[in-house]
């Protein structure tokens, strides 16, 4: 699908990653309509600030079928990001991980086959494959659901595929390994790291350092989920958008310090941990998938999109977003 003047949908579109790939869309040449999650202060999230013709941005809410509906009409193709992505939370509130992440993307899939088979681009994630049983991990690695978000996912990542395996919806997932850039929430590690040294912090807070990870920088994400979408060949399939390479969080820690030429000192913080069983101890993606299906490369390596990172959230405009001293569940 060539998606220059297609009307696209992008759930999510205030967070993180929405935001990123609403701009890219939108250089693209694509009409987007963006939706942020509804509140009365009508704050559109990262999407302030955004402005072109050709961008409508919508509040509202997928766990409403009604409004799915209605935010679907005359689309081409919805990419489906909204959701619950904090682990820590889902330990505290599981039952809204079901409702926002399981329902919202029921809600999506049924609007887009009641309005005549609309192309869907779910989100999943690599937590889904918990720890690593073999590396690096392709999309036949077993599932396995080490905590609520996870198991979330996993069920919604199952209700996209009964649509197309039900319906012939032409639904692809989109299962992004770990993401990074400008604008993430300081929930995650590369910020919690970042925020805390621009702060003038001389010891940081975190949990454990052992885990490895399989980093992608933002802009390489959504050149991913852009390259799913205009293939027809992922119709039907779940598919990693991943670096294939593997770094742990001591590592990335380590490079963070040399990039910011900083000393500062790490100190274990209990609340940072998580439960034993729950922690995903390695994540290593094959892109190899994808890379067969189009023409998807990544273009950043873990410097380059660290240096770019640390830029942005060095900002004083920008830092002044995040509070440092405070840990986001």
């Amino acid at each position: 699908m060539d998606l220059k003047n297609k009307n696209i949908v992008v759930t999510g579109a205030d967070g993180f990653i929405g935001s990123h790939l609403t701009e890219l869309l939108l250089e693209k040449g694509c009409k987007v309509k963006a939706l942020s999650q509804y509140n009365s202060f009508n704050y559109w999230g990262w999407l302030e600030g955004i402005e072109n013709e050709n961008l409508e941005v919508v509040s509202g809410d997928v766990r409403d079928p009604h409004f799915c509906k209605e935010l679907l009409i005359g689309s081409d193709l919805v990419f489906h990001l909204a959701a619950l992505i904090a682990i820590p939370y889902s330990y505290v509130a599981p039952d809204s991980y079901v409702d926002t992440n399981v329902k919202g993307t029921l809600n999506i899939c049924q609007a887009a086959k009641e309005l005549g088979g609309i192309r869907v681009i779910h989100t999943s994630t690599s937590e889904v494959y918990g720890t690593a049983q073999y590396v690096p991990i392709d999309e036949k690695h077993p599932k396995q659901p080490q905590s609520p978000y996870s198991a979330s996912k996993i069920g919604a990542d199952m209700m996209a595929m009964s649509f197309f395996n039900a319906f012939e919806l032409p639904v692809t997932i989109a299962r992004p390994f770990n993401t990074y850039g400008p604008r993430q929430s300081a929930r995650a590690i590369i910020p919690t790291i970042v925020t805390q040294i621009a702060s003038g912090m001389k010891q940081i807070k975190l949990g454990d350092l052992s885990p490895t990870r399989d980093f992608n920088f933002v802009k390489d994400t959504c050149r991913g989920f852009v390259a799913l979408a205009e293939s027809d060949d992922t119709v039907g399939k779940e598919i990693n958008v991943a670096s294939n390479f593997e770094i742990s969080m001591r590592d990335t820690l380590e490079l963070i310090k040399k990039i910011m030429d900083s000393d500062v000192e790490f100190i274990t913080e209990e609340q940072r941990i998580r439960p034993g069983k729950s922690e995903v101890f390695r994540l290593w993606g094959d892109n190899s998938l994808i890379k067969e299906l189009t023409d998807f490369k990544t273009e950043y390596d873990i410097e380059a999109g660290l240096t770019e990172t640390i830029s942005w959230f060095t900002n004083k405009e920008n830092l002044v977003k995040y509070k440092a001293n405070i840990y986001n569940l």
